[in-house]
């Protein structure tokens, strides 16, 4: 699901050099539109702590989910079990 812009709404984790306590490989994450960090660089996403932070795009690959799948993706929770996310 894309963000108003058309920007993917998720990221998934490729890399956590030096963010391991708040980023786990592989796991998809939501992306938190801020065109101000994204010309640093940067993305920011809900991380494993449940709040938004930035982190360096290259840590990440953008993901288009289709909308039914989007609708159930499952949100990111310290202990890796989440609940489906409210479609806004």
């Amino acid at each position: 699901m894309s963000s108003p812009r058309g920007e993917p709404r998720y990221v998934l984790c490729l890399r956590n050099d030096g963010y391991e306590a708040s980023l786990v490989v592989r796991r998809l994450y939501r992306r938190i539109a801020d065109p101000h960090a994204a010309r640093r660089g940067l993305v920011r996403v809900i991380d494993e702590s449940g709040e938004d932070y930035l982190f360096p795009a290259k840590l990440f690959a953008a993901i288009a989910l289709p909308k039914r799948s989007a609708s159930g993706t499952l949100a990111a929770t310290p202990d890796g079990i989440g609940k489906p996310e409210s479609s806004d």
